[in-house]
């Protein structure tokens, strides 16, 4: 399996088989809540997206459940380029640059994958924004959390198709920059939201391409579990 991402349009994430849940505050902190609050009294944007996406996946001489069940520590980071291991179920994900307003940020995801039945979990530990000095100045006043939700299912009773499945919510409450305080908040949350769901619009598809490519070289006996992207996701 695998994670991965590096500047953006999902985490989500991203990975082989996985039932992602990500939370997060700002900067390095490891937050189990499900948002952390900044302590300035500067009015607060949020911003929520939900997709879910699928595709068919013909099963091979192995089975798309086998691999899906595969532990962490053997999942391909699919697309070296965006993830990083940092250990055996922890990877650092580099997700699509994108525009906010006049402002061009890159979130960088650090997640940790737990193993499920049907999946995996993948918590988010910190996201950090990089870019300009005013983007990077908003780390220690915003707060995430993204569900992503990767599993496998018989489509019909043909055994020897499956339907993989990418299922991800994110959530982002920021802190209005100054800057932008003119601007009216139903207006910031609107072009927020637009951003998050333009991301998994063309996140989810590549990272789910990413996956069945990944799946038909395990199946087909490559044990190296090369990461087979090359910034696509």
């Amino acid at each position: 399996m695998a994670a991965s991402l590096r500047s953006p349009p999902p985490l989500a994430a991203a990975f082989r088989r996985s039932r992602v849940v990500v939370r997060a505050s700002s900067s390095s902190s490891s937050s189990s809540s499900s948002a952390v609050s900044s302590s300035s009294s500067a009015p607060k944007a949020r911003f929520v997206a939900r997709r879910s996406e699928s595709v068919p996946v013909q099963q091979l001489a192995r089975p798309l459940a086998e691999y899906m069940s595969l532990p962490a520590s053997q999942y391909s980071v699919l697309d070296a380029e965006r993830i990083e291991r940092v250990d055996d179920s922890t990877f650092r994900c580099y997700v699509y640059r994108f525009r906010f307003f006049a402002l061009e940020v890159c979130p960088v995801l650090l997640v940790r994958v737990d193993e499920e039945p049907d999946g995996c979990c993948i918590r988010l530990l910190s996201c950090k924004l990089e870019g300009s000095p005013l983007v990077e100045a908003q780390n220690d006043k915003f707060s995430a959390s993204m569900a992503n939700r990767v599993f496998c299912s018989s489509r019909s009773q043909d055994s020897t198709i499956q339907q993989l499945t990418s299922d991800t919510t994110i959530e982002v409450a920021i802190d209005i920059p100054f800057p932008f305080r003119a601007i009216p908040v139903e207006a910031i949350e609107s072009s927020g939201r637009q951003v998050l769901e333009q991301l998994l619009r063309v996140m989810l598809p590549r990272f789910l391409k990413q996956l069945v490519k990944d799946y038909q070289a395990w199946a087909s006996g490559d044990a190296s579990r090369k990461p087979l992207g090359t910034g696509e996701i």
